[in-house]
Order: C-alpha cells, then structure tokens, then sequence
C-alpha cells in the first residue's frame, strides 16, 4: 500500500529488510527470522552466500518470503545485470544474520567478491549484523578490531549471545535467537524520542508470603508491562524493568531487576530510583499487592479440621512513594478496574498527582493478547482501541513523550 507522508512523496507502509545470510550453522534461524518478520507485515528478501546455501536451501527461504532468493553476482534475471545495485536500493535495512568471521573481516575492509558482500559495500541503507562463531574465532583480536572498524563505520552489531555452540564448546559468539533478532529490527524502526532518557518500570504481580510455601499474589501475567519496556527500548531509552514473579524473558537491552514482594519492590525502586543517573520516567504497571500477611510463619502451616485467621496489613504505595519525591520523575500509572473505569482512574491519578494514567477493565485484559487503553491526563481522556499489547506500549510511550516537556518545563518553573 502507497501512502503520501508529510512531504508529500509516496511512502510504502511495509519495511522492506534484505536479510543476509552467509556460512555457519546458525543458518537455520535465519528461516524463523524471516517468518517472524513477514508475520509482522515486514517484506523480506533474502540473500545467501555460497556457503550458506551449503547449510540451509534456497527453497526454505523462497517458500518463506515468497521471492526469488539470490546467491550470483552475475544473475541473468535482473535485467541491468546489477543485482548488487538494484536489491540494495529496494529495501530499508541490510541485516546479516550470521555474520560469519569471514564476512565481517570482508565488509570491515571493503572487500566484494561475491554478491552479498557486494551489496553491503554498495548499499544506500543501514547495515546490521548478528555475528555467530566459535568462542575463538570471537575472542580473536582480528575479528574484534574488524568489529570496531565496522562499528566506526555505523555498522550495528547484533550479539552475540554466551551459550552451547555446535563446536560443543561453550562461549560468547552464538548468534542471537531469531525472536531477539526480530525485536531488534523492529526496535530500529521505530523513533527514538527518548534517546538518553532512563526509564524505571515495574511489572508483574507480587508475591507476599504467608507461610513457607504459601502466599497472596493476583493473575496478572507481567506481559503488558514487559511490552512498555520493549517499547521504551524501542524509543532509545536506558531501561531498568524491576519485575516479580512472572514467566517471560525480559526483552533485549533491558537491564532486570527480580524481586518477590511489595517491600522488595519498593526497595529495589528506591535503589533505582537515588541512582546517580536520576530516572527521567517511571513507569508503574506492575500489579503490586496491596495488602501483605501480617507475619509469615517460617514452616509450613499444617491443615487442620479448624478456620484460621489471617490478620493484613497494607502494603507501601510505591508510586506514590516515587512521585511525592522532591525531585520526582514523570510518573505513569495503570489501573485495572472491574467498574466505573473512567470514574476510578481519573480519581486515582489525581489522588497521586500522575501526569498521566493508563486504565482498562481487568476483566478484559487478564490474560488477553489484545487489550483496549484509557489514558488519562490533565486534558481528559484518550481512548485506545484494542490492539496487541507491544502497539499499546508504543502508543503510551508516544503519549507520554508529549506530555513529558510540558510537565518538566511546568515542575521547573515551581522550583
């Protein structure tokens, strides 16, 4: 689809990624990268070396993308014979993924003699590479002054990751897996409005013990706050994402910090929070308990044919905490109703004096891929249609990035 964008020019809608892929093992991911590129309405076209094709067919990556796949420099096909000037111009990013050892020295010095390595030289776009080697190969002080050439040059690099390889041997220099490697090309996608900005966010639920095995907790899956920090990621910050107990892997770049309760919450916030790099943004969407027990019992409870009572005492509010500070950052909130939605979220942001608030019905969010957002601030309400949770977070965080020069020109002039 054609659109016209600010300038007036036809823009295409759908990124167009030229994935690279040379020779190595790691080959194999190259595939599910590019399955989960198109599945996000990313145009894929791939290119591979003679070695690759040594490790992964051609036809895999043609079924996949549903184009030719190329591998000569001399392709009859093209009808001006430069395959290597007419891919490079049709797409907005080259990644290479692997990257072999070999490759990289090839690009790091200018070499092109065959038509991916030819391409790279020639292109008119950002360039990505996702290396994978030996732990050796890695290590070596050739591969890592050709690293530091390229990324003198404006070459992103990729990883590696630390872990098993195929030698059997275990190291640095195993290629990213393809869900990182597509979260990153779609991390350079996106603006960067919050490029040197540090962003504190807590997610997921907490657990507050009862006995030794035993405790008070809430449904909450950590999903939506895991997708704000994504997103933050995306927009250029630093992210530090304190979480509690969930079953997700936190999103690539993210420094984590786990924690198991309330207390421990609020602490580890506190920590961050009198960092020598004051937050810029705090962002609260964990679901933190509001009550804990009283005292926890250090062994078990047995059962028994008797009740028990159980006596509660409230938590520490942490956003509340953070943004009484005297020199707070620009504090978001989430709060999940199960009525009076409008009525309950407006109240509680004023209560604690948020710049802005995110709300939604609990009932419809727990559990969902798909949620619809309320934001609220000091001009009313913006509501979000239900969309996917990471295209939610994007839409906070473009939100907030709004809101953000106001609120700190307005908290200036008060000082």
């Amino acid at each position: 689809m054609i659109r016209l964008g600010t300038t007036g020019r036809p823009t295409r809608e759908a990124k167009r990624v030229l994935l690279g892929l040379t020779g190595g093992v790691a080959a194999y991911k190259a595939a599910e990268l590019a399955r989960l590129l198109i599945s996000s309405g990313v145009e894929v076209q791939a290119v591979m070396t003679a070695s690759a094709s040594r490790f992964i067919g051609t036809a895999t990556l043609q079924a996949l993308t549903g184009r030719p796949v190329f591998t000569g420099l001399w392709d009859a096909s093209v009808p001006s014979n430069m395959a290597h000037i007419d891919l490079s111009r049709n797409v907005d990013i080259i990644v290479i993924a692997p990257a072999s050892a070999d490759f990289i020295a090839k690009i790091a010095h200018g070499l092109a003699d065959d038509l991916l390595s030819t391409l790279c030289l020639a292109r008119a776009c950002p360039l990505l590479i996702a290396p994978a080697m030996n732990r050796q190969m890695w290590e070596n002080p050739a591969t890592q002054r050709n690293l530091d050439m390229l990324r003198r040059d404006g070459v992103t690099v990729l990883g590696p990751a630390s872990g098993m390889q195929a030698c059997g041997e275990t190291g640095m220099g195993r290629m990213l897996e393809a869900h990182e490697l597509a979260e990153a090309v779609h991390a350079f996608f996106q603006p960067k409005p919050l490029l040197d900005k540090r962003v504190l966010i807590t997610a997921g639920p907490t657990f507050e013990a009862i006995d030794a095995v035993r405790g008070i907790t809430n449904s909450s899956s950590g999903k939506m706050g895991y997708a704000v920090a994504r997103a933050a990621v995306e927009a250029g910050a630093e992210v530090v994402l304190i979480s509690g107990p969930v079953c997700l892997e936190a999103p690539s770049g993210v420094r984590l910090v786990r924690v198991t309760s309330a207390q421990d919450m609020l602490l580890a916030v506190k920590s961050e929070v009198q960092h020598a790099q004051h937050a810029d943004f705090f962002i609260s969407v964990a679901a933190v308990a509001d009550y804990r027990p009283k005292s926890a019992s250090e062994h078990k409870t047995k059962k028994n044919d008797r009740n028990i009572m159980l006596e509660l005492v409230p938590n520490p509010d942490i956003i509340e905490y953070v943004a009484n500070l005297s020199d707070p950052p620009f504090c978001i909130g989430f709060a999940a109703e199960t009525q009076n939605l409008e009525e309950n979220a407006e109240a509680k942001r004023r209560r604690k004096k948020l710049p802005l608030l995110a709300a939604n019905l609990a009932q419809e969010a727990i559990g969902a891929e798909e949620v619809a957002l309320t934001l609220f601030d000091d001009a009313g309400k913006h509501s979000l249609p239900k969309s996917s949770k990471i295209e939610q977070a994007r839409r906070l965080i473009a939100h907030a990035v709004l809101l953000y020069d106001r609120w700190r020109n307005f908290n200036s002039c008060k000082k």
